[in-house]
């Protein structure tokens, strides 16, 4: 699944990771921080039922209400085997 990560910093480049202030910053890329140059959001999720344009699912690592982009399959071939 394909998010907008629509409440994060577009400038913020480097972070501490766990918000420790002992931590050496970091560039985004490496930490888990929300704040993102490009706000996409890709999660792997398990649909567990579509009603009409509702879609459920579990393991989404996202906020209430946060703007769903697109939903597509997983291509794994080593699964396929």
């Amino acid at each position: 699944m394909l998010t907008w990560l629509d409440r994060s910093r577009r400038d913020v480049l480097v972070a501490r990771p766990g918000d420790n202030p002992q931590s050496p910053p970091l560039g985004v890329f490496s930490t888990r921080s929300p704040d993102r140059p490009n706000p996409i959001g890709l999660h792997r999720v398990q649909i567990i039922a579509i009603k009409g344009s509702h879609v459920l699912v579990h393991g989404l690592e996202a906020l209430d209400r946060t703007p769903v982009i697109d939903v597509k399959p997983v291509l794994d071939r080593a699964a396929e085997r």
